[in-house]
């Protein structure tokens, strides 16, 4: 009972931590992506080795606006895996490993991260239908670009453009670098079978990392809240419906996700799965996904329809998104605890 009331306790004020935080006022966007499950250690650091298996590894590319001169490419890695020491019964500490790459536009505005994230995951339930993680990803980023390409009003010299004048700017570097750091905490209750009801909420930026290329000591990253709820529920025999809900503040942002997914299994033995949703970015984008599932490889395809005021020049074209992930799972023999009688003595 008292283990029990300390994991509750630290839970809670981690919780409570959060609420804190958010009551103050949140003061540039981070990297995020439409299939956001296809990508859970960038969403919240409590996700690491909360997954049923051994080990994972995963990968998650995205191209965005490639019909507008200014597009942008998102690519994101990522391994975790699970550990237990002596004195854990039944709970377990997550670890994991995130590399992120991001380039936008001409001079090629290029953002390079590198986390590493814990979690303490612990079983409330002794079934395990209550789970319970919490975790801190802690990380170096680089941002720089490339000056050379950039062009200036003052290099206009009233007829074209000539790259020989002075371009009137002052960098004090085309690079620089923060570190930066990530608190969460997930939930996930197991209603039965193929049904459960998940809640995460993580904050990043706790650190408020400086983010400058003139040695302006006032610019910081925006802070960011992110809530993610997600509810699957079998329907049919076959077949599952998922909700999902994710919403997030960080600055004069604020984001509300709506998502809706049926998955159709089509083979029990190979829990082998194919799902159909979309997403919806309120005056943004609607985003067709695409789903499917064999054993413990999973792949994921999306692709965003513009429907902001920039579909004039995306001609409603907005991103290719597509991610793998892939579960290693050793498979437990069963050993009886009482020694069982052959049937044929």
């Amino acid at each position: 009972m008292k283990s029990h009331f300390k994991y509750f306790s630290f839970h809670f004020v981690l919780l409570c931590t959060f609420l804190m935080l958010y009551s103050k006022s949140l003061t540039s966007q981070d990297i995020h992506f439409s299939q956001y499950n296809g990508s859970l250690l960038n969403a919240n650091p409590a996700f690491s080795g909360f997954f049923d298996g051994d080990h994972r590894v995963g990968a998650i590319y995205r191209s965005q606006w490639q019909t507008v001169p200014v597009s942008y490419s998102t690519f994101s890695i990522f391994g975790d895996t699970k550990l237990k020491t002596k004195n854990m019964k039944s709970d377990r500490i997550g670890v994991g490993l995130l590399f992120n790459n991001d380039k936008a536009g001409y001079a090629n505005y290029s953002t390079n991260q590198f986390y590493i994230s814990g979690s303490y995951i612990h079983k409330v339930n002794k079934d395990s239908t209550l789970l319970w993680s919490s975790g801190l990803n802690v990380g170096f980023s680089t941002v720089a670009f490339n000056y050379s390409k950039m062009t200036f009003d003052n290099q206009y010299d009233g007829n074209s453009y000539n790259s020989s004048y002075a371009t009137g700017e002052n960098f004090a570097s085309n690079a620089t670098s923060y570190a930066d750091v990530t608190l969460g905490t997930v939930f996930k209750y197991l209603i039965k079978q193929r049904a459960f009801i998940q809640y995460g909420i993580s904050y990043s930026h706790i650190n408020a990392p400086k983010i400058t290329f003139q040695n302006n000591t006032s610019i910081k990253i925006d802070s960011k809240l992110y809530n993610y709820l997600s509810f699957q529920y079998p329907v049919a025999a076959n077949i599952d419906v998922m909700i999902e809900l994710l919403q997030q503040n960080q600055g004069k942002y604020n984001e509300f996700i709506p998502s809706a997914m049926a998955k159709l299994h089509l083979n029990e033995t190979t829990d082998q799965q194919v799902g159909l949703g979309f997403n919806y970015r309120a005056k943004d984008a609607f985003v067709a996904r695409l789903f499917y599932q064999v054993k413990t490889l999973n792949v994921g395809v999306s692709y965003d329809l513009n429907t902001s005021k920039f579909m004039a020049a995306t001609n409603r074209q907005g991103a290719f998104e597509i991610y793998l992930t892939y579960i290693f799972k050793k498979i437990v023999p069963f050993i009886p605890k009482t020694r069982v009688c052959p049937i044929y003595m």
